[in-house]
């Protein structure tokens, strides 16, 4: 019965984006130069690159950007706002579930240094997939094609710092995924810490994780198993978390209080752990006993713009207040959606401190943006419509 209410749905927003004179699967039309949002595609051949520093004062250092930024490079990993995307591989045009709009690839070129997936075992599946909840509900292919695709990327960009944060949907123990993982070739830039817990002051800075090798960040969410595997690290021992998934309801600006870990003492949270900012907000859907949370496109611009209500940056900017230091990570949905475009962009280069550049984001909707016909968009308007269920907005 599921399976075809979801077609009749998906044969709605296909009628319905014909009738609008749009094709559902359109490309987006992309205003960057291929350089990428911070002009970070440069020069570097594939495997374990390593930049070719100066000596400067007696010491190597880096005279390219990092992350984009020159500032940057003497900055440590601790004391950096990062662009996260939400939900990264999720990114099937006319799903409900969707929460991106353009390749990982795509958004690492404009700039995103954190990405967010969700791992699940599909029914009598041989390898995991990134899937939405449920791999019924969209299905993002093998953990290898994703994770494969950012290491070519991160190979090809050797002044760069990326962090990957992978769920565990179906809370396995690490062995059943870190082979896969290793495959990739991921593992290899992977920055392993001294100790644990890390003090804020105990990161390092970008060009030390740059001039040794060590450009990713690779966390699990649950079950890992450092001893094991010391490449993949346990999230919540280095990093905690606003509310996920908060509702369109949950206030404005979105409270900036700890969710998980649970039970972490403030203390810690201040001085021994990085914090992510959940800035992806959802309305609710219950259908056939079933409850969705689905993103709220139709005012992503508004979510992901620099001031104004539910904005990402009143909401940054409330944490930094409580905090007393800016979120590590800006997790949000449809990162290319803002006001402008690029805006979480801005929200970030206020919170490090550097000039944002407005003219290299980002991805943009061939259709009109008035009148969007997104999947997302349309499927909020259909259960509300057509079949009468509340939604809270």
């Amino acid at each position: 019965m599921l399976l075809l209410l979801v077609l009749s749905v998906h044969l709605l927003l296909f009628g319905a984006a014909e009738a609008a004179g749009k094709r559902p699967g359109s490309r987006l039309l992309r205003t960057s130069k291929g350089t990428g949002r911070f002009g970070v595609g440069r020069a570097g051949g594939p495997g374990k690159t390593r930049p070719s520093p100066a000596v400067l004062d007696g010491k190597l250092a880096i005279t390219e950007p990092c992350n984009g930024h020159v500032d940057l490079c003497k900055r440590r990993y601790s004391n950096i706002t990062f662009v996260g995307a939400h939900n990264s591989p999720f990114v099937l045009r006319n799903n409900l579930a969707a929460n991106q709009a353009l390749t990982v690839t795509e958004q690492l070129d404009d700039g995103v240094r954190f990405l967010q997936a969700q791992m699940q075992w599909p029914t009598n599946a041989s390898v995991p997939h990134f899937c939405h909840t449920s791999c019924d509900l969209l299905d993002a292919g093998p953990i290898t094609d994703w994770l494969g695709e950012v290491a070519h990327w991160v190979a090809h960009h050797p002044y760069d710092v990326v962090t990957v944060l992978l769920g565990n949907g179906n809370y396995s123990t690490p062995d059943r995924y870190a082979p896969l993982i290793a495959s990739t070739g991921l593992p290899q830039y992977a920055y392993v810490p001294p100790h644990k817990p890390m003090a804020l002051d105990d990161w390092p800075t970008l060009e030390t994780m740059i001039l040794r090798g060590t450009r990713v960040v690779l966390l699990l969410d649950y079950m890992a198993d450092e001893t094991a595997y010391p490449w993949l690290l346990d999230e919540f021992t280095y990093l905690w978390e606003t509310p996920f998934d908060p509702l369109i309801d949950a206030g404005d600006p979105l409270p900036c209080t700890v969710q998980r870990p649970p039970g972490l003492p403030t203390e810690d949270a201040v001085h021994d752990r990085l914090y992510l900012l959940n800035h992806n907000l959802n309305v609710e859907v219950s259908l056939l006993g079933m409850t969705f949370l689905i993103p709220t496109v139709a005012i992503a611009d508004q979510i992901n713009a620099v001031a104004g209500p539910h904005s990402l940056g009143d909401a940054a900017a409330q944490c930094a207040s409580t905090w007393q230091r800016a979120p590590t990570v800006l997790n949000v949905d449809y990162y290319n959606y803002g006001s402008p475009p690029g805006s979480v962009f801005e929200v970030a280069a206020k919170l490090n401190n550097v000039t944002y550049d407005p003219d290299t984001c980002c991805g943009e909707p061939a259709e009109s943006r008035a009148d969007r016909t997104s999947a997302p968009w349309l499927w909020t308007t259909f259960a509300v419509v057509v079949f009468g269920i509340a939604a809270r907005v």
